[in-house]
């Protein structure tokens, strides 16, 4: 129960990722409010959770939506109190060009991948700040390090979260937050699996992993119970890579 009676929100939480987050930050003893803005399968999967007795709450949110989270947010803390653990995992990952982008294509997924995880942080960081703990974990990716082709928003975006970690962990790390990235790699979830061919996966980019299997969600979400718990109290600023030792650095 290595996060009991803590209070977590977790960003993009109806599946992949952020769900599995949500399920371990429960199983570890968190109350947990999970987001998404796809309703419908954020409820399943609340529900899902519910049923094996974890207390967790659902909010639809569009993390890009600035409006929409300054008034989400509060209403939130009013109800509970408090938020002791902030996951920044909302995202998405559309392939294109860049010669095909369209500065439309461009805005959404900088706004969704980088803005969001802004609009999200600024509303929790003052009730953080006037308690003087907290902890922030955002979600960033390996392509930053590794670079690929036909993700130059995406890529770009996720390298904007790496320095906003760092930026984030200096001017919040006086009034007792902390602040750290996990950096996934080829992750199994079902975004990927609308993305790449049946084995295009294993034959691209697990040979170039040092670990020969897939990483599951489930590895980054042990993860993230780590960087969220008082195991991980020393550290903050700090970008974590679960990619299999794919990039090394």
């Amino acid at each position: 129960m290595l996060l009991k009676d803590r209070i977590a929100l977790v960003t993009g939480a109806a599946q992949g990722i952020g769900e599995h987050i949500a399920r371990e930050f429960s199983a570890e003893g968190a109350t947990v409010i999970l987001t998404d803005i796809d309703a419908e399968r954020l409820e399943r999967t609340a529900a899902a959770i519910r049923a094996g007795g974890h207390d967790v709450l659902a909010k639809a949110l569009d993390v890009r939506d600035r409006s929409s989270v300054k008034t989400a947010i509060p209403e939130l803390l009013s109800r509970l109190g408090r938020i002791d653990i902030l996951v920044n995992n909302a995202g998405a990952y559309p392939r294109r060009h860049f010669r095909e982008m369209s500065d439309e294509e461009w805005d959404r997924i900088v706004d969704l991948n980088l803005t969001g995880v802004y609009n999200c942080t600024r509303a929790v960081v003052p009730s953080m700040s006037e308690r003087h703990e907290g902890v922030i974990i955002n979600i960033s990716s390996v392509t930053y390090l590794v670079g690929l082709a036909n993700l130059s928003h995406y890529i770009s975006a996720k390298g904007g979260v790496v320095g906003f970690t760092r930026a984030l962990a200096r001017d919040l790390g006086p009034d007792g937050i902390r602040v750290n990235c996990i950096s996934p790699g080829a992750v199994a979830t079902e975004s990927e699996a609308e993305i790449y061919r049946p084995g295009e996966v294993e034959a691209r980019i697990l040979p170039l992993q040092s670990l020969q299997r897939r990483i599951l969600p489930r590895d980054i979400a042990t993860v993230a119970v780590f960087l969220a718990s008082n195991m991980s109290s020393g550290m903050t600023g700090q970008t974590v890579n679960v990619d299999g030792g794919w990039a090394m650095y």
